[in-house]
């Protein structure tokens, strides 16, 4: 049965694509009359706003992509959110790992562990430090508790269980990156935050000490002991206000961590572009690519990656080892919920990048990475010559062949029907 607050609350999640118009305002009046604004989060003012001000990335009010990103067709958008998708949440119970904090006592023999915790949450163990990605333990991705995309699964480990994190790295400010609920509960153990640009003013409205809070632009660093923490460019947007008043008006990037003997690259929110080839040269080669793969539509390509494209940054990024994120967690689109994972196992056949689908819950050394086994379900979904996600303004270099191909494919049938 279709869970029809889970289905509003999406369709004012991914409105947010769209440019602002006055049905977006209509429909987040009753978010604006059940919230308080403190999730929301705060304005940014004061020196964080000069030096905001002061990145080449900011101009007019608001940060850009490099790469401008064309905004989704407001109406067809619309329109296929309120027609719905097909399977697009489990049926059943999944193979979730559950872990506890003696499971990570013990450091990993290779000196580098990703363990995968749902969504875009990940533990690296990487050279002797914990580091974690994008932490959302809320049983919903959204601004209030009552309603909005739900969980697939519980949290394979308990926040209560976590073992100490020397860092906490977030991408951007959109509800399933930045939870009010678990950034409260890790800053109670004394853990710092690195995040992009602007990102800070909300964690110190909830009451983050701002010493534990490093706010970075693109192709800027932290150090945190032999760990180098670079963030770098992303095709994407930012904002929390149901109506989008504050779109743009913080950054958003991936992050590379560049330890003693092990590098590791996580892409965040993003669309392709061509800086995966810059962030590969300067900073990788890299043991493991942790890339966004799931909630894509061809609608908003300029946006997310998709499967295929996903592949083709990792590819483009010198990664060794792709590790997925970003699906599997939460009903953020139109595709079956299994989709990225049968795409990618598609995909990897043709493009020849190594890749691990881990199971929520699973740890893997990249050195030494277990094949892929389906964990998920047999159920009907797309394949890139049925629905291509194809980003904009890129070069024929920078297009995976399997994705050109099927967006030719899509447009001859197309050009043949009208």
């Amino acid at each position: 049965m279709q869970d029809h607050s889970t289905t509003f609350s999406t369709l004012i999640r991914q409105s947010w694509l769209l440019a602002p118009p006055i049905i977006l305002i209509l429909m987040a009046g009753g978010f604006l009359m059940a919230n308080s604004c403190t999730t929301i989060g705060a304005a940014v003012q004061g020196d964080r706003l000069a030096r905001m001000q002061a990145s080449p990335q900011y101009h007019d009010g608001t940060f850009k992509n490099s790469l401008e990103a064309n905004e989704p067709p407001l109406l067809k958008t619309l329109g296929e959110w309120a027609k719905g998708g097909n399977h697009e949440t489990p049926e059943q119970s999944l193979p979730v790992i559950t872990r506890h904090r003696g499971d990570f006592e013990a450091p990993p023999k290779s000196g580098l562990r990703i363990t995968w915790l749902g969504h875009s949450t990940a533990l690296i163990e990487i050279d002797g430090l914990r580091v974690l990605t994008d932490p959302i333990w809320s049983d919903r991705s959204s601004p209030v508790s009552f309603v909005g995309p739900k969980r697939f699964f519980a949290p394979p480990l308990a926040l209560a269980d976590l073992p100490p994190i020397d860092v906490v790295l977030i991408s951007h400010d959109h509800y399933d990156h930045l939870d009010k609920s678990t950034v409260q509960q890790l800053d109670a153990r004394g853990t710092r935050f690195v995040m992009p640009l602007g990102v800070g003013a909300h964690l110190e409205a909830w009451g983050i000490s701002p010493k534990r809070i490093t706010e970075l632009d693109w192709w800027d660093a932290a150090r945190l002991g032999e760990l180098r923490i670079v963030a770098t460019p992303a095709r994407h947007f930012s904002g929390r206000s149901p109506v989008m008043t504050d779109r743009n008006k913080t950054l958003w990037s991936g992050f590379a961590l560049q330890g003693k003997k092990h590098r590791v690259y996580y892409t965040g929110d993003t669309a392709m572009f061509p800086g995966f080839g810059e962030i590969g040269e300067k900073l990788g080669p890299f043991d493991a690519v942790l890339v966004e793969v799931g909630a894509y539509n061809r609608q908003w390509a300029d946006l997310h990656l998709g499967p295929e494209q996903a592949m083709e940054a990792v590819r483009m990024a010198k990664g060794s080892l792709m590790i997925p994120l970003h699906w599997g967690t939460f009903n953020l689109a139109m595709h079956s919920w299994t989709e990225p994972a049968e795409r990618l196992m598609v995909a990897t056949e043709s493009m020849g990048v190594p890749l691990a689908i881990p199971r929520p819950g699973q740890s893997i050394e990249p050195h030494n990475p277990p094949a892929v086994v389906r964990w998920w379900p047999d159920i009907p979904w797309q394949s890139a010559e049925e629905h291509p996600v194809l980003s904009s303004g890129l070069s024929p270099e920078e297009t995976p062949k399997s994705v050109a191909d099927a967006g030719e494919t899509s447009q001859s049938s197309l050009t043949s029907t009208q």
